[in-house]
C-alpha cells in the first residue's frame, strides 16, 4: 500500500504528535515508513513544506533535510511529468466536477481568469497527489491519501477539496489520527505536559 500525505497532515503530525512522543519514536518510525516507500511526499508538498509554519516540518523531521537520506530513497517524489492515466476525462472532471460552481458564479470569473486559476491548481499539490493516487490506481496498488480537509468546500476557493475530489475518483482517504491508528506496530509514549 502507498500513503501519499499533504502538508496539513505533515503540520499536525509534527505540532500535535511528535512533540509529546517522549522516546521519539513516532519520527523514527515515519522515517522508516518514507525508507520503505510506503509513506510517500511529493515534490510540491516538500516545497510548500519549506514555507509553512517557518519550515517547522523541516527542521522537526531533520531527516527531509539530509540529502544523503533524500537521494537514498529518491525523494522527494518528482511530479513535473506526472500525467493522469486519462488525462482529458479528468480535465473535463475539473471543468465539470471539481470546478466550485457557486465561487465560479458568486465572483463572477472571466472565462481567462479561470483558465488562469486551473492552470495554478493543475501544478498545485492538491492535483499533483491526485494525480500519482491515479497512477496507482492504475497499476492495481492500494493508495491512500492522508489529508486534514474536510469535504466540505467552506473556504472560498475555486476548486473543491481534496476528500471531494477523491470521492468522486474513487481514491481512500484518511485523517492524519487515523493513518497512525492503522499502524498497528506502531507503540508511542506520550509525555505529560
Amino acid at each position: 500500500m502507498k500513503v501519499i500525505i499533504d502538508t496539513n497532515s505533515l503540520l499536525s503530525l509534527v505540532r500535535y504528535y511528535i512533540k509529546i512522543d517522549s522516546k521519539n519514536i513516532l519520527s523514527k518510525y515515519i522515517k522508516s515508513k518514507l525508507e520503505s516507500g510506503e509513506l510517500l511526499i511529493i515534490d510540491k508538498v516538500y516545497d510548500e513544506c519549506k514555507y509553512v509554519s517557518k519550515g517547522d516540518i523541516l527542521s522537526t523531521l531533520n531527516y527531509l533535510n539530509d540529502n544523503y537520506f533524500l537521494k537514498s530513497i529518491n525523494f522527494p517524489i518528482k511530479t513535473d511529468n506526472l500525467l493522469a492515466p486519462a488525462p482529458n476525462k479528468l480535465l473535463r472532471q475539473i471543468d465539470n466536477q471539481f470546478v466550485n460552481s457557486v465561487v465560479l458564479k458568486q465572483k463572477k470569473i472571466s472565462e481567462i481568469e479561470y483558465e488562469i486559476q486551473k492552470n495554478i491548481f493543475m501544478n498545485g499539490a492538491d492535483i499533483k497527489q491526485i494525480i500519482l493516487a491515479l497512477n496507482y490506481k492504475r497499476d492495481n496498488i492500494d493508495v491512500i491519501i492522508v489529508t486534514e480537509e474536510s469535504e466540505i468546500s467552506n473556504d472560498n476557493k475555486l476548486f473543491k477539496k481534496i476528500p471531494s475530489m477523491c470521492k468522486e475518483l474513487n481514491i481512500k482517504t484518511m485523517t492524519l489520527p487515523e493513518l497512525l491508528v492503522s499502524f498497528n506496530d506502531l507503540r508511542i509514549e506520550f509525555t505529560n505536559l
